[in-house]
């Protein structure tokens, strides 16, 4: 087979496992066999809207499974997927949609409205399709189960490497713009073996789809990494506590990825001390660490908990907890996956010592190729080939990670990245505002909230609840802050710049 990436997944469990469950959605069952032919119904129609080889194909809507449908179809033509964050305002839409260059849009049932407002403005875009009919708008859109009806299931094998791109994953910049990573069919398929070591993952694995396969936790935390065991993705439309525990029993589900929110929200609910768990045998938790009670709470039930860290630009797999030292490293995020180096370096490029904190840097197969069409961004973060994290991070003495702060300003608000510079430029375009900053302060159920302090004009007419509406207008609303407080002034650098540091150290105390 002269494909070697992901677009021949589906084709060689064709052989290998045909009447194996490959996904499960909303009560209907899809084998391998289903799936494979799913897949080159969507290629060919793909192909029949114009996709060639480097073509970008966008995919925004909620959990669905013409996501992995887009995604190994795209690997089959040698097009490039782009998954856009369902929760984007349509100016946020339209600079990803843009800046990736996307000539098909394949959006969701809840995102007629979108295509509506981005059909003139996005004019390299050729067609925009349905996965379903739209709730609001999109009448204009054509029928994704149309064109796979009239699209003949031929097979297809272009030489497609583990070096070409798969896809093009966006994660906001801390210049205030997104930044797409380019992830290989290489990068995506060394984390799913990395994945699937660390997790311990079986072939008759069923993994739940819980967080958006638009993130690259959700996608790539256990649903890529199952499906490459052959194991069943157990997909559910959006997260809701109760549903997703009826679905975990029902299903019999082993595995899932979830933030420490999502995980706090299915332990309150009635559920949690009723439905059967049994069949869950760990639960991948990122995006912050898990707070000790909210882990003691799973390990009553005798679920395993496996606290890792990643990034979109790793694909997103570093390091992992074993699960025999969930309890004992508690706070830790384990030590690196089989084929990922990981290190802890100071601002020379030396190794630290034990407990000394310095910059977490990272190498391996599963690490971006680099920013999209950005080589000067690129080479500030890739250095000898390690990818510079940003994060701030210390190792104790057996070599467990730990991550202690952010080099970076970022905010991870239930398991969502908000960027303060994007947040920040959205402000200074009020009317009234003169200066602004953002910085997270903690919060009991999302982990992390941002606070926006702003230095209003003498005369403005401003209010923290107006404010906040207006940024609703610009901005998805988990990057909303959910505190706005108004300053005289901000403390800045004899250079000008704002002294983030002062201000976590005088708010962040104050929010706990």
């Amino acid at each position: 087979m002269r494909n070697a990436g992901l677009g021949s997944w589906p084709e060689r469990r064709l052989t290998i496992s045909p009447h194996r469950d490959a996904l499960w959605f909303e009560g209907k069952t899809t084998s391998y066999a289903g799936f494979a032919e799913r897949v080159r119904r969507t290629a060919s129609a793909l192909a029949g809207l114009g996709v060639v080889p480097g073509d970008r194909v966008a995919w925004v809507s909620g959990n669905h499974p013409s996501a992995l449908e887009t995604l190994y179809a795209c690997g089959q033509l040698g097009a490039i997927w782009v998954p856009v964050n369902g929760r984007l305002t349509a100016p946020e839409a339209e600079y990803v949609l843009t800046d990736a260059g996307a000539s098909i849009v394949v959006h969701g049932r809840d995102h007629g409205e979108l295509a509506d407002a981005l059909r003139d403005k996005v004019p390299a875009v050729r067609a925009w399709v349905a996965v379903e009919p739209p709730t609001v708008g999109g009448t204009e859109s054509l029928l994704y189960e149309h064109l796979l009806a009239e699209a003949a299931p031929e097979p297809r094998d272009l030489p497609v490497t583990l070096d070409d791109p798969c896809l093009i994953m966006y994660t906001s910049g801390t210049t205030g713009k997104p930044k797409g990573a380019v992830l290989t069919h290489g990068n995506m398929t060394w984390n799913a073996v990395n994945q699937f070591l660390g997790l311990d993952f079986g072939q008759e694995e069923r993994t739940l789809a819980l967080a958006p396969l638009f993130h690259i936790g959700g996608l790539n935390g256990t649903v890529n990494p199952t499906l490459l065991r052959g194991g069943c993705a157990v997909l559910v439309r959006r997260f809701d506590p109760g549903e997703a525990l009826r679905v975990i029993e029902e299903q019999r589900v082993n595995s899932l990825f979830a933030v420490a929110t999502m995980l706090d929200e299915m332990a309150r609910d009635p559920g949690f001390r009723t439905r059967d768990l049994s069949a869950l045998r760990a639960v991948c938790a990122a995006g912050a660490p898990v707070p000790l009670p909210t882990l003691r709470t799973w390990l009553d039930r005798g679920v395993t908990m496996q606290q890792a860290y990643g990034m979109t630009e790793a694909a997103p797999g570093c390091t992992v907890l074993d699960s025999a030292d969930a309890e004992r490293k508690a706070g830790s995020a384990g030590k690196p996956l089989f084929f990922t180096d990981v290190r802890v370096v100071r601002p020379d490029g030396t190794d630290v010592d034990v407990d000394e904190v310095g910059e977490v840097i990272v190498r391996g197969p599963n690490v971006m190729a680099g920013y999209w069409n950005d080589a000067e961004r690129t080479a500030t973060v890739m250095i000898d080939g390690w990818y510079h994290t940003g994060d701030a991070g210390s190792l104790d003495d057996e070599g467990y990670l730990y991550i202690r702060d952010r080099y970076k300003d970022m905010i991870i608000s239930g398991g969502e990245n908000v960027y303060p510079a994007e947040v920040e430029s959205a402000l200074l375009e009020l009317p009234g505002v003169l200066e602004a900053a953002v910085i997270g302060v903690p919060d009991e159920k999302w982990g992390e909230v941002g606070l926006a302090l702003v230095v209003a004009e003498s005369d403005a007419d401003l209010d923290a609840d107006g404010v906040r509406a207006r940024l609703r207008e610009k901005l998805a609303g988990f990057k909303v802050p959910q505190h706005v407080e108004f300053v005289p002034g901000l403390p800045k650098t004899a250079t000008g710049k704002i002294r983030k540091p002062e201000l976590r150290a005088r708010y962040q105390e104050d929010k706990r």
